[in-house]
């Protein structure tokens, strides 16, 4: 064999080696971060912990004055005084528009001379009553007597009886010119659109100068926003076992006493003060199945107006002995739940659980968990079944990271 061939053959061999060694290099095993035998990965844990906690249940809430009163006009006239500041606080009895008066002052006063004139005519027609009965009353003996005519008697009755008529008449009158008058009265007194209650007055409708009538629509609205109603819809059969659990209406009227809400207003925070109970609608809505309730919130710096919107919360019912996890110890994976849980020798265990109520941060596990089982809050993703681990406790102040 040739120099030559014999180099050719000692690169084969050694190219051969190469890759043998290559191979069973890539075929052993490796430690793996969070694999079975691997190097104990660390993770946060938190011991599922057992105590009583209330659930809540969660209401969209719609706004709404205590007292929302519409001010129309009840004459035709111009405006010529707005007596309020838009969006301010007004109180009963308050000015809030004046309609020319000027008309309705004069048909006042030319109600007021026709009565006076009316008045005068009766006072007349009573005087001549008087004298005619005077007259039946001398004609009467003297007739029997024969001192004086039977015409004569017969013309003073008559003339009694007119005059007797003509004060029927003018007292008639005088009643219908007093309406008269009290209507032109009333009309003056519609010229001033006044607050019918204490609240907040809306945007005015028409300016000074404009044409009010009674066709004009509300002119302006005024409502009572301290304290403030919110609505909100419950479902039939949330509402239904709220009901169940007080069996008589003493028990029923005590628990909606006692009921307390809380209002999210749109920004996320929380009311700084609590409602109460108000009242339950009539009747159940068929289209949506739900029953309509109020609730009463104060609001002494009027800072709820109505048309807002915020979520109502209340304690609904208590849950005796709750198993509680932190909600970021719970994964979702197609539509079920699970939690990695540290065994006693610090390898983890992957299992399904039934969740609840959320609480706050923490979920209600209503099966697969024990009390005082450590469950992984930080750390789940780098773990799965047989993982050694090397636990720590988790802390309120990881959840802010």
């Amino acid at each position: 064999m040739s120099s030559r061939s014999k180099y050719t053959v000692g690169i084969g061999a050694a190219l051969g080696l190469l890759v043998i060694v290559l191979i069973i290099g890539a075929a052993r095993p490796k430690h793996v971060a969070g694999a079975p035998g691997g190097a104990p990965v660390d993770v946060e844990v938190v011991q599922v912990h057992q105590k009583n906690v209330p659930i809540y249940g969660e209401w969209i809430g719609t706004l709404d004055g205590l007292v929302n009163a519409d001010v129309r006009a009840q004459v035709t006239g111009y405006i010529v005084k707005q007596g309020y500041q838009e969006g301010m606080p007004v109180r009963k009895g308050q000015l809030l528009f004046e309609i020319d008066p000027r008309p309705f002052q004069a048909a006042l006063d030319q109600a007021q001379g026709q009565l006076a004139q009316a008045k005068a005519n009766l006072a007349n027609a009573e005087a001549v009553q008087v004298r005619t009965q005077l007259d039946v009353n001398r004609y009467g003996p003297l007739a029997k007597e024969q001192a004086a005519s039977q015409q004569d008697l017969d013309n003073a009755v008559q003339n009694n009886l007119a005059a007797k008529a003509t004060v029927e008449t003018a007292k008639a009158q005088i009643q219908t010119l007093e309406a008269t008058v009290e209507n032109a009265r009333i009309n003056l007194g519609f010229t001033r659109l006044i607050a019918p209650i204490d609240g907040i007055a809306g945007q005015a409708q028409l300016q000074v100068g404009a044409l009010a009538s009674p066709a004009s629509g509300a002119v302006t609205s005024v409502s009572t926003v301290d304290p403030i109603r919110v609505f909100f819809t419950v479902g039939e059969p949330q509402y239904l076992a709220w009901r169940k659990r007080f069996p008589t209406e003493v028990s029923r009227l005590e628990a909606d006493k006692q009921l307390r809400l809380e209002l999210i207003l749109a920004d996320g925070s929380t009311y700084v003060h609590t409602g109460t109970f108000h009242f339950a609608d009539r009747q159940v809505n068929e289209a949506t199945g739900a029953i309509r309730i109020a609730g009463l919130f104060p609001n002494p710096n009027n800072i709820l107006r109505p048309g807002g919107y915020g979520k109502v919360r209340a304690v609904i019912r208590t849950q005796q002995d709750a198993l509680l996890v932190p909600q970021r110890a719970v994964t979702e994976l197609q539509g079920g739940y699970q939690v990695a849980v540290v065994g006693s020798d610090d390898k983890v265990s992957i299992r399904p659980v039934t969740v609840g109520d959320k609480v706050g941060t923490d979920w209600i596990i209503s099966d697969g968990l024990k009390p005082g089982e450590k469950v992984v809050v930080e750390g789940v993703q780098k773990v799965r079944t047989g993982s050694p681990v090397n636990p720590k406790p988790f802390t309120v102040a990881d959840q802010r990271k």
